[in-house]
């Protein structure tokens, strides 16, 4: 389970980093074929400020989770769950502001919710 955990953790964490690092470095999101027509309803007229909140929350929060479990520190399992829901409250977010689905938002949120009770198990706090 730890080792899933941090497989994870850490796809989580780069691909969070990448996307948002492309996402501001191209705001129009021609790279990551994202057409603004998306943030329509949104108070973004591009993709550089979500860029930015993506690299930093949802990937700096999962990249602490990975530093904290390579270091095998006793808060481990707090900042994988931090990072779960990260991710899953990222994805809810966009889910309500840009009122589409999209197939990768139900495998980004299925992964973070597996992410919190992987972790809030191997914490000690849910025996099975």
């Amino acid at each position: 389970m730890k080792t899933i955990l941090f497989i994870l953790v850490s796809f989580i964490a780069f691909t969070a980093a990448l996307s948002g690092l492309l996402m501001f470095s191209n705001p129009d999101g021609g790279i990551l074929n994202l057409p603004l027509s998306l943030l329509e309803n949104t108070p973004f007229k591009n993709y550089r400020i979500p860029g930015i909140l993506m690299t930093t929350i949802v990937g700096g929060v999962n990249l602490i989770a990975i530093f904290f479990n390579m270091q095998r520190h006793p808060s481990r399992y707090n900042w994988a769950m931090a990072g779960g829901f990260m991710i899953s409250l990222w994805i809810l977010g966009q889910l309500l502001l840009i009122q589409a689905a999209h197939w990768l938002h139900f495998i980004y949120l299925g992964i973070g919710v597996l992410v919190i009770l992987i972790a809030y198990q191997l914490k000690g706090k849910w025996a099975v």
